[in-house]
């Protein structure tokens, strides 16, 4: 450890109910100063004008952070007709604008067969994805247009919740990649009218549901009255869909050794597996050698 820095004593999940305005970056900034760590960071950014679910990692959560972020994600959004947008969002410039005082939920609804299932879906301009080392948002922001090519994506839900023109609510459950602001574009172009996304809510990550985020306001409060220790979830929450493993004495010694474990008799074992001593201490996350029967650990965690 380098001279003068401490190891991080705070480990776990807190799930934030992000304000509007903010960047995913500055509620890890505040949740950084809040709690008194600098191992922190988010699972799935959220666009400045969305609220709801940010899981922010503190410590050891960290090293999870990416198989959260693999999770699905489920928002409620609402829709407006009659107006794009140059990022399809509230937040850009007005690119066009149609009367749609005529247009009904009979018309909307047979449009959205099309964005069930898998679709083939192109990532708006005004996004954090790289292109030859720059991110397409800057490059909009320079005037520079190009092609995005699509990426598939998986919508498991895709809910009416209501119609007031022109304005429509969804329920919306997805794979991880996916772009409301542009299922709401690719909606409009489909109706005819063109539309843009007008207000967006995450209402889950992965196994954080809106229930469990809590305001920066009342992290503060919380870490104050209760202490950390009530208020996280641990690092490894984030990982129960993957196989649990335990561990003999021995074999936790050799897995803290980075040495490869047999694994006899366990059937149905996910390609990844959380691994936990003999007294259920979370130790790490391996993978499965299917062919060998054997596991090799690729994140190991130390004993405090």
């Amino acid at each position: 450890m380098a001279k003068g820095r401490r190891q991080a004593v705070r480990h776990g999940y807190v799930v934030i109910d992000k304000p509007a305005g903010w960047t995913s970056h500055d509620v890890v900034a505040r949740v950084r100063r809040l709690v008194g760590e600098r191992r922190v960071g988010h699972a799935g950014t959220l666009d400045p004008a969305a609220t709801g679910v940010l899981p922010v990692a503190v410590g050891l959560a960290t090293r999870t952070v990416e198989y959260l972020a693999e999770s699905s994600k489920a928002y409620r959004a609402w829709i407006r007709f009659g107006v794009t947008t140059d990022s399809a969002d509230r937040d850009g410039a007005v690119t066009s604008t149609v009367d749609v005082s005529a247009l009904t939920l009979d018309a909307i609804a047979p449009a959205l067969d099309a964005f069930w299932g898998e679709i083939w879906q192109r990532p708006p301009m005004h996004s954090a994805i790289k292109v030859d080392g720059r991110r397409l948002y800057q490059l909009a922001r320079s005037g520079v247009e190009i092609e995005v090519e699509p990426r598939a994506v998986t919508i498991h839900v895709l809910r009416i919740v209501d119609w007031t023109s022109p304005v429509l609510c969804l329920d919306i459950d997805c794979s991880k990649g996916t772009y409301i602001r542009s299922l709401a574009r690719d909606l409009g172009e489909a109706v005819g009218t063109g539309a843009h996304l007008a207000d967006l809510v995450r209402t889950r990550s992965g196994p954080f549901g809106i229930d469990e985020a809590m305001s920066l306001d009342d992290l503060e409060r919380a870490m104050i009255e209760l202490g950390w220790e009530e208020i996280a979830y641990p690092p490894d929450y984030v990982m129960r869909q993957f196989t649990r493993v335990a561990l003999s004495l021995e074999q936790a010694i050799d897995w803290r050794h980075g040495k490869t474990i047999p694994l006899d008799g366990l059937v149905g074992v996910t390609p990844v597996i959380r691994a936990y001593d003999a007294c259920g201490t979370w130790v790490g996350v391996g993978e499965l050698d299917a062919e060998t029967g054997t596991v090799k650990p690729v994140k190991v965690i130390p004993v405090e």
